[in-house]
């Protein structure tokens, strides 16, 4: 794939209007894989205008059409469902079993229940001697993460577009390339010239420029809470809505009563999941003092399993990230029964699966997202305790409760401060709204939450 495929703007492949290029590297091997054009602001304003002049009538379409592109659109997906999967093992590295059924099946899934729902929504309803209508905000700018490329693109992409949105996608600068299949994956469903562009480059240039563009009118951004605030700030200033998934620092509490080594096993996969750089990973595990032992050394075994398992992080930027964080994590005094700083192999961005014991509430691996496979356990002396330890962060995006009684653990996790919790191991729900609290965000994705965040209501009164 060379740069000179250029930008898919307005239904069609079109040269970008700078020479600039950015290099795919493949994390495994450091080897260069792919070129893209490093799109500019004048690229941004050709899609945007693109998508302005597409929003009256895809506005305007009945949301049974509209569902049957999203279909389609799914459908365009299953096809590419090995092709997803191989691109993002090349440009993210992760292990293909892990693309395979992650990064290309769960896109597959909200796509279809974005299908369904467009299908069935209440784009109008009564309220006494009103009729209420939800119609959509506009021109969308979505702006997506590396880290799970494809899912953060259909999570923002596929309910604008049930809502009757357009949108131009500026994707992650380390992963474009599954950007560009789902591209085509859109052209392919025959949804219609301009409802959906996509500009590749880099963030203070492309990404900026989207965020300002006046002809946007909701900001969609998943990434870094110091980046979300900024783009806050630019729609603050135009008064336009925003939607941001940020940040998090998850806590997975441990209850007394739990199946101890159940909940430790699953929490370190948790953290080891997607090599650690995943927003709501559980990267807190707090145990009661009198299990705290027994605890840290069955995650430090459960940390060596994995050894080679995981694949890299994304960059060598990040994996000095990470590497650091390690080591401001020894330094601070908490002791390291699994992993460490060394990099595992010669060549590639990998990190290896660490694991912390004796950490403290106040210190910097207990406060802030690491994004790497890095797990912190801390040890609590009741409930009360554990909660003020698990709400203690600027972040609330995500968590878990373990306890031998359902209702225990509903009990403690309804006083989080996060916008999701897993009870006990609970399963991924594609349908269930996914946002946080604190730092960690603005609005929802997923599910009718996610499909709300794109619609602005009027009423009619008679």
């Amino acid at each position: 794939m060379k740069a000179d495929d250029g930008m898919y703007i307005d239904g069609a492949w079109r040269p970008a209007a700078g020479h600039d290029v950015i290099e795919v590297v493949n994390p495994a091997d450091e080897q260069v894989v792919a070129t893209v054009p490093a799109g500019t602001a004048e690229d941004v304003d050709t899609a945007v205008r693109a998508a302005r002049a597409a929003l009256p009538s895809w506005a305007a379409t009945p949301p049974a059409e509209r569902a049957a592109r999203l279909a389609a659109l799914r459908d365009a997906l299953v096809a590419r469902k090995d092709e997803i999967a191989a691109t993002v093992t090349a440009e993210l590295g992760s292990p293909p079993a892990f693309s395979q059924a992650v990064h290309a099946a769960v896109p597959i899934a909200v796509a279809g229940s974005y299908a369904e729902l467009a299908a069935t929504y209440a784009f109008e309803e009564k309220v006494g001697n009103s009729t209420v209508h939800h119609e959509p905000v506009g021109v969308v700018g979505a702006i997506t993460p590396w880290n799970y490329p494809l899912h953060q693109i259909v999570a923002k992409v596929a309910p604008a577009l049930a809502a009757g949105c357009t949108v131009v996608l500026k994707p992650a600068e380390d992963t474009p390339l599954t950007a560009r299949l789902f591209a085509g994956a859109v052209h392919e469903a025959g949804v219609p010239a301009g409802v959906f562009n996509l500009v590749t480059g880099l963030g203070p240039v492309a990404g900026q420029a989207l965020a300002e563009h006046p002809g946007v009118d909701l900001v969609s951004f998943t990434g870094s809470t110091a980046v979300g605030r900024r783009i806050g700030a630019i729609a603050g200033a135009a008064v336009k809505k925003v939607a941001l998934e940020l940040g998090g620092k998850s806590a997975n509490v441990i209850l007394p009563s739990a199946d101890l080594a159940k909940a430790v096993n699953v929490g370190v996969a948790n953290v080891m999941s997607n090599s650690g750089q995943t927003c709501s990973a559980w990267t807190r595990m707090l145990v009661h003092r009198d299990q705290y032992d027994e605890a840290v050394a069955l995650a430090a075994a459960a940390a060596a399993k994995y050894g080679d398992r995981i694949g890299p992080v994304v960059s060598a930027r990040q994996q000095e990230r990470v590497r650091g964080y390690i080591e401001k994590g020894v330094a601070e005094g908490a002791r390291l029964v699994a992993g460490g700083p060394d990099a595992p192999r010669e060549k590639g961005y990998f990190v290896s699966p660490t694991v912390f014991a004796d950490v403290t509430p106040d210190m910097v691996i207990a406060q802030e997202e690491i994004f790497g496979p890095v797990l912190s356990i801390l040890r609590y002396e009741d409930e009360e305790d554990a909660l003020r330890i698990a709400n203690g962060t600027v972040y609330g995006l995500a968590g878990a409760v373990w306890a031998g009684d359902e209702a225990e653990a509903v009990a403690f996790a309804r006083r989080m401060e996060t916008g999701q919790v897993d009870i006990n191991g609970g399963r991924f729900n594609p349908l269930a709204p996914f946002g946080g609290y604190k730092q960690s965000g603005v609005g929802r994705e997923l599910g009718v939450h996610g499909l709300t965040e794109y619609l602005q209501t009027k009423s009619l009164q008679f």
